[in-house]
């Protein structure tokens, strides 16, 4: 994708950002979803339970500044922000933050077209970092989309891109899916 004119850039910019906003007003506390929470939901039900504010968002979005920001089945878009507190001793954004933005981008795509009662883990992840990335980018988004959805594995894709369309990076994955663990009965006290 070619880099896309100032004026258009500034407006999917401002786009993302009044996205981003949107969703931070129904956002919750930090946290972890219980079992059985999430166990009569499928992966795209759990992933719209989540934006709605309904479940918490996972921690990790707090400690590296990303985002949810969109979600269908098979598709999943996060946005982060990449600042200097993830620089690596170069001077740019460390490839784990990258990684970590792919990696979600292509898993949630994987959960979101699971039925209920199943669940994924990645089993490969491969990155291609094609352009350093700094804090003077105010914004990423990572688009990741199914390839293939099987009964024990599934593929998917994902890109890095800035508001003026500047691929930052590209991945791949590998998921294996299995059965949910079912929620165990409370216990009597």
């Amino acid at each position: 994708m070619s880099k896309l004119p100032t004026a258009e850039a500034e407006a999917t910019l401002a786009r993302w950002q009044a996205d981003e906003a949107a969703l931070r007003t129904r956002s919750t506390a930090s946290g972890i979803s219980r079992l059985d929470q999430v166990a009569p939901l499928s992966g795209l039900e759990l992933f719209e339970a989540l934006l709605a504010g309904a479940l918490p968002r996972p921690p990790i979005n707090d400690t590296l500044d990303f985002m949810l920001v969109h979600i269908e089945h098979g598709h999943a878009v996060f946005q982060g922000r990449p600042q200097f507190r993830h620089y690596n001793p170069l001077g740019t954004v460390h490839g784990g933050w990258f990684a970590t933005l792919l990696d979600s981008a292509v898993g949630c795509a994987v959960h979101s077209a699971l039925p209920v009662g199943k669940t994924y883990t990645t089993l490969e992840l491969k990155i291609n970092l094609v352009r350093a990335l700094t804090d003077k980018v105010p914004l990423v988004r990572a688009e990741g989309r199914v390839i293939h959805l099987g009964r024990s594995t599934a593929t998917a894709d994902a890109r890095l891109v800035g508001p003026d369309g500047t691929l930052y990076a590209h991945a791949s994955t590998t998921c294996f899916i299995m059965d949910l663990p079912k929620p165990q009965p409370a216990q009597p006290a």
